[in-house]
């Protein structure tokens, strides 16, 4: 029987004018053939670039390359079921959340829609200001709990404080975002790998192993400098997966993996498709599909990637 994937849902979130808008501008200019589906409260708030908009029909608008970007007001749920009847299906929706929601909240409006899956959340932080505001009397609360709420936390505008003061901010943010991934970025120039789902744009094997995988999960990538900022592994393999405990292995925070993708066998022989980001483990079933050998990519950032570790942990999960 065949298997419909659900369309995977990336949450972007952060407290006011901490980039979400430069960073989902910056993935919509950069979509290539990949369609993505993008939800924002207000598109006032967005300023979509005016060379990307084909047509307008009400509370959506149909962007070049196939993309759609759809303002939902107060209104989430009612625009993540829009989303999800769309023909040809999204690869991918980000929602952008207002600058003053929590992530998690959206996240369990995400979990009423069947047919869609949480796939990151998110969460940028100011490198000038997050401290600040993180000790404010109003909104600190807040913006320890968006913070605590990431996957992945982009530590942006990370060019106007000098390096002793990102190394600061790391320490902290390892404390106050438990298990999450910190990744730095200037001007949210983060590759789109990261959002959606691939790997490094120069690795060329791991492009090839993605490709083969279902639900429309390797976007096109796109070269930039953000991508030299990233190390990524492919591996193939013959054997059956115990695929939950692989999974929750990759995601422990010793690995420090950003990423990881499979589509493997379970014991009973049947396809699942794994995806892990940060902290996040998850797995589904795969369409069926002829026999085939597993494949496993996983992305770090430069200079953490443990390849032996890696490998040692899919060898420990073989069914």
């Amino acid at each position: 029987m065949s298997v419909t994937p659900p369309i995977p849902v990336s949450i972007i979130g952060g407290y006011l004018g901490a980039g979400k808008t430069t960073l989902v501008n910056q993935l919509l200019r950069s979509a290539g053939s990949a369609r993505l589906a993008v939800l924002v409260n207000d598109f006032g708030e967005l300023s979509v670039d005016a060379a990307l908009i084909a047509s307008r029909d009400g509370n959506l608008l149909q962007l070049a390359g196939g993309c759609v970007c759809c303002s939902f007001g107060s209104d989430l749920m009612s625009a993540l079921q829009q989303m999800r009847e769309l023909q040809p299906r999204p690869a991918q929706i980000l929602v952008e959340t207002s600058g003053v929601a929590r992530p998690d909240a959206v996240a369990r409006t995400l979990g009423l829609v069947p047919g869609l899956r949480l796939d990151a959340v998110l969460v940028l932080a100011d490198a000038e200001a997050v401290r600040e505001r993180a000790a404010d009397r109003y909104v600190g609360e807040l913006v320890r709990q968006q913070l605590a709420a990431a996957d992945i936390v982009l530590l942006n505008k990370c060019d106007r404080v000098g390096s002793a003061q990102i190394d600061a901010l790391h320490r902290w943010l390892s404390e106050v975002a438990g298990a999450a991934r910190i990744v730095a970025c200037t001007r949210a120039e983060v590759h789109a790998a990261l959002l959606c789902g691939g790997v490094d744009a120069a690795a060329a094997r791991a492009r090839r192993a993605l490709s083969a995988l279902p639900g429309g999960i390797a976007p096109r990538l796109q070269a930039s400098g953000a991508a030299e900022l990233f190390d990524s592994l492919s591996l193939e393999f013959a054997h059956a997966v115990q695929v939950q405990r692989l999974a929750e292995a990759l995601a422990a925070p010793p690995l420090q993996l950003l990423r990881a993708k499979g589509l493997m066998r379970d014991a009973d022989g049947r396809p699942h498709v794994l995806h892990v980001v940060g902290r996040r483990a998850g797995w589904e079933p795969a369409p069926q599909g002829p026999a085939a050998r597993g494949r496993l990519v996983c992305i770090a950032l430069r200079g953490q990637l443990q390849a032996d570790r890696i490998r040692a942990a899919l060898a420990a999960c073989a069914a």
